[in-house]
């Protein structure tokens, strides 16, 4: 199986150069691109974009519904697999505007790399994070320290954080 592909790798890097300074995409969210188009490129056993076919997505879909991640060898999450695809999407998109490309990608074929409404409303989702009671700053307030300038100061952090509604605080309904 091929390592590379010389037409993909010269195509890729113009589109990494498109993102950064027309997209104005920062290194991180290209690196995530790149990531993202050499898992696909593995799926596919670096096969030319140019003979890009739908199929290719829907498989490369139910691959990525399948693989483990590495540092947690359980499945991949859901955001994950829809940040992936849209990476993926978008970059097809981008290939059908180009010369040689035009004719044979359809704009249409990179719908492919959608996941179901369900599937993205869960990828989409955000938790709720734990956060302190009034009840429970107050406590903290009255078992605080506040005998030393320092630990004035903290004290006044911690009030400051309370009146001014600081994020994470959750008042009783």
């Amino acid at each position: 199986m091929a390592k590379h592909n010389a037409a993909n790798t010269r195509i890729k890097r113009e589109y990494f150069h498109y993102l950064k300074e027309a997209r104005r995409r920062d290194d991180a969210s290209i690196d995530q691109v790149a990531k993202a188009l050499t898992r696909f490129e593995e799926a596919t056993g670096h096969k030319d974009f140019k003979r890009f076919h739908r199929e290719q997505a829907v498989a490369f879909k139910k691959r990525l519904a399948t693989e483990k991640a590495e540092r947690t060898g359980k499945p991949l999450s859901k955001a994950t697999v829809h940040s992936t695809l849209s990476a993926l999407r978008e970059f097809f998109i981008w290939l059908a505007m180009q010369p040689g490309y035009k004719s044979k990608i359809a704009y249409a074929d990179a719908d492919y790399f959608n996941l179901s409404d369900k599937e993205v409303r869960i990828a989409k989702a955000t938790r709720e994070k734990p956060v302190p009671t009034l009840d429970q700053v107050h406590h903290v307030l009255a078992k605080m320290p506040a005998g030393t300038d320092i630990e004035k100061r903290n004290r006044a952090l911690i009030e400051l954080a309370l009146l001014t509604g600081a994020r994470g605080l959750r008042l009783p309904a």
